[in-house]
């Protein structure tokens, strides 16, 4: 797994500089500079916009057949969500701070009683190597979507699981495969979960919505699933604390933490922000920027688009 990041800032950073310039120079450095990688990402962060018991992935087409979801990301998502639909929302219709990113992102909802707890600021979801060769990991094709985790998982099955951090983590608190009993005052619930990274590299879906996708053996993509693509991390926050032996999934227990993605970014964004950041062994935040190599630049403007978009 991974160790602790530094801390990466959502704002900031030197003007953006030409695609072009970008990419040769992020591609350049990285080759030249192996032994100062020590991160290989980008981050995006997206708040909620609706809650539904949908499911576009595993129930398509049937609104109201999933336990509640909350979604973040492209705010049209519903039960007869498409790639094309993602798409025909247009730039800026998502709750991410990256307008041209339309995917869609959603899990369970997490109760308090029968209370929802809402999350109202930003939630994290990290894109990164999940193999050893981060300069061959390439972007997401266009309407690749899978879910991560299971509503059915046992708490064996969630400890044992390729893609558990430190399972459920407040305050000083972690390894928790269920919920705590106790979260100390003023803390809130995390939890971190990492998706497959290898692709199969024919199918956008399979009967599963897992099959077409596998974890890194050793760090590389098994032969099976060749395609090395980003590794998601969901870095999700509840807003939870004191006595939480109240708190319940819609699907169940903590143990039954699961996700879904639907890809729909903009395909030349997704492409400059994997080669700067990912092939180019940066820790970026969602505008392209590592606060901590400032002289490597920017993919995305202030208005996190690339250059020219307004």
């Amino acid at each position: 797994m991974f160790t602790r990041r530094k801390k990466v800032l959502l704002a900031g950073g030197t003007a953006a500089l030409t695609l072009s310039a970008l990419l040769t120079a992020g591609l350049g450095s990285s080759a030249q500079a192996d032994d100062l990688v020590t991160h290989r990402e980008f981050q995006v962060n997206c708040t909620v916009n609706h809650r539904a018991g949908d499911d576009p992935i595993v129930f398509p087409n049937l609104p109201g057949a999933s336990h509640d979801h909350s979604f973040v990301g492209n705010r049209t998502t519903n039960a007869a969500t498409t790639l094309d639909s993602l798409k025909a929302a247009g730039a800026y219709a998502t709750t991410c701070l990256n307008p041209d990113d339309l995917s869609a992102y959603w899990w369970p909802t997490m109760f308090r009683g029968n209370q929802p707890v809402n999350q109202t600021w930003h939630q994290t979801i990290y894109y990164k190597s999940g193999i050893h060769d981060y300069r061959a990991v390439r972007p997401f094709p266009p309407g690749l979507r899978y879910v991560v985790g299971s509503p059915t998982a046992t708490q064996e099955d969630f400890r044992t699981a390729p893609g558990a951090v430190e399972g459920w983590e407040c305050g000083d608190s972690a390894h928790n495969w269920d919920f705590p009993a106790n979260c100390p005052a003023g803390t809130q619930l995390n939890i971190r979960y990492q998706a497959p990274s290898c692709w199969n590299g024919r199918d956008l879906d399979s009967p599963d919505h897992k099959s077409h996708m596998a974890y890194p053996v050793n760090g590389s993509c098994p032969s099976s699933h060749p395609k090395p693509v980003p590794m998601l991390e969901f870095k999700i926050a509840f807003p939870a604390d004191g006595n939480v032996t109240d708190v319940r999934l819609a699907s169940g227990r903590g143990y039954t933490w699961h996700y879904d993605f639907f890809n729909a970014w903009d395909e030349q964004t997704l492409a400059a922000l994997v080669s700067h950041c990912i092939n180019g062994g940066l820790q970026c935040n969602s505008k392209g920027f590592d606060l901590y190599k400032p002289e490597r630049g920017q993919v995305l403007g202030d208005n996190y688009r690339l250059p020219g978009r307004p």
